[in-house]
Parts: C-alpha cells; sequence; structure tokens
C-alpha cells in the first residue's frame, strides 16, 4: 500500500523538476526554430562574433608589443573567459554575440545545430581557462604559452573566414553522433556545384600560391634578424643543426672582428 504525504509529494515534484531543469539545461540548447527538427544558433552571428574577438585579439598582440602594456592584454583575456562562460550556458545574453548579432541583423540567418556549437565553445573555454591564469592572473609569458593564444586565435579565425567549427568536428568523433545543420551545409552529402571545382589552371594556380607562401615564410624566418623571443624560436625551429652551428660560428666571428679590428 503506497500513501502520498503532503512532504513526499512535495519532494518527488522537486527532485522530479530539479531533474528535468537540468536535463533542459543540457539539452535545449539554442532557439527552437519552426521548420527544425533541433535547436539551433545563428551561424552568422557566431561567425561575426569570432571575427570580432579575432580583430581585438589582433589589435591587443599589437598593442602588447609595440606598446609592452600588458593590462590591455589581461583585460582582452579576462573578457574572452567571460565570453565562453557565458557561451557554455546560453548564447542569448554573451556580448561577443550580442555585437555580432547586430552586424548582421540584415542578412538571413543560417540556423547550425546548437548542440555541438555548444561543445565547440566549451573547447573554446578549456583553452581560455589556463590563459586566465598565465596572462590574467600570474603573467607568466613564454613560448610555448603563447602558442596556446595562436591556436585560439586560428580557430576563431577558421571560424569567421571560412566558416570552419573545429569543435564541431570533434564533437561528432567523439560522440559517434551525425550532428545536423553544420556551417556551411557540411553535413548534408551533395555533389558538388560546377563553380566549386577546379579546373586545371585553378589548380596549378592555387598550388602555386601555397608554396610561394610557404617559402616566402621560411625565407622570412630563416634570413631575417628575429628581434624577439618568439621571433627567435622559430628561426631556430626552421634551421637545420649545421645551419645554426654555422650561424653561430659567423656570428662570433663578427664579435671578434668587431672587438679587435685590423689586429684579428
Amino acid at each position: 500500500m503506497f500513501i502520498e504525504t503532503g512532504n513526499a509529494c512535495t519532494y518527488t515534484h522537486a527532485s522530479k523538476g530539479s531533474f528535468l531543469n537540468l536535463q533542459s539545461f543540457l539539452w535545449d540548447y539554442g532557439e527552437k526554430v519552426p521548420g527544425y527538427d533541433v535547436r539551433v544558433v545563428n551561424e552568422r552571428e557566431a561567425r561575426a562574433a569570432a571575427g570580432i574577438l579575432g580583430i581585438l585579439g589582433t589589435i591587443i598582440i599589437f598593442v602588447g608589443i609595440g606598446f609592452n602594456h600588458i593590462m590591455a592584454a589581461r583585460i582582452y583575456l579576462a573578457f574572452l573567459f567571460i565570453d565562453f562562460t557565458l557561451r557554455m550556458i546560453s548564447p542569448k545574453y554573451v556580448p561577443s554575440l550580442l555585437l555580432g548579432k547586430f552586424v548582421v541583423q540584415n542578412q538571413k540567418p543560417e540556423y547550425v545545430g546548437g548542440l555541438q556549437k555548444r561543445f565547440a565553445w566549451t573547447l573554446g573555454w578549456l583553452i581560455s581557462l589556463p590563459m586566465v591564469w598565465w596572462f590574467v592572473i600570474n603573467w607568466d609569458i613564454t613560448f610555448y604559452k603563447v602558442l596556446i593564444c595562436v591556436l585560439c586565435a586560428s580557430l576563431m579565425f577558421l571560424e569567421s573566414a571560412f566558416s570552419i567549427c573545429v569543435g564541431c568536428m570533434i564533437y561528432k568523433l567523439l560522440t559517434r553522433i551525425d550532428p545536423v545543420h553544420c556551417p556551411g551545409g557540411t553535413c548534408e552529402l551533395r555533389i558538388k556545384e560546377p563553380i566549386q571545382k577546379f579546373n586545371p589552371a585553378q589548380k596549378v594556380i592555387a598550388a602555386l600560391t601555397v608554396v610561394g607562401f610557404l617559402v616566402g615564410t621560411y625565407a622570412f624566418l630563416a634570413y631575417e634578424e628575429p628581434k624577439t623571443f618568439f621571433g627567435e624560436f622559430l628561426h631556430e625551429a626552421v634551421l637545420t643543426e649545421s645551419q645554426l652551428i654555422k650561424e653561430k660560428e659567423e656570428a662570433y666571428q663578427r664579435e671578434l672582428e668587431k672587438e679587435f679590428g685590423d689586429d684579428f
């Protein structure tokens, strides 16, 4: 025989309500839009927000290097951490997404699945977490720590420029669930349109462009004198051991000539 008491009933309802709220928080991410079977976010807003954060980060780098202004970097990274924290909770009141929404408010929305975007933004939060400790709470800059910032900036660039969501790809690999409504329609199997295909001349031009960028980058890193510890690391990274030894011997020779002149 089961007897419901007032307190027990209240407790049961409260427990059920808490479970439903937790379930809603975990799975009901994004907006419910007619015609879509899952909750979605506006990819145009997300790309605009990534572009805004990316350009702000670039400005901060120039300000930090050019003016040795540490405080600007600390404020930006703290803002980035707060921004990604809010994204994990809800996309409705995220500062960067609201700025992106303002910029693209007259463009037709491009809806993408909310859960994979939330997963991608959670990865962004995990990347920003150590940056807060290293650069906001304790300013301790090293080459490898700067690489984390470069990784974060690269992911934002891929999203804003090419609509490539790396986190969404990782989400698919980890969950083994085929996401729907991906950025750029990459989830749907389709045949490329004629305008998307490369003819032989276009392939050659694209390949030569990539080779030119790579050769130019190598030449710059290998033969230009580095001015910072980061540039010094990259300079040494692209040279072979024999080239490094030869370079150090030449530098030592120049020091001797400078010190002793014609007497050497």
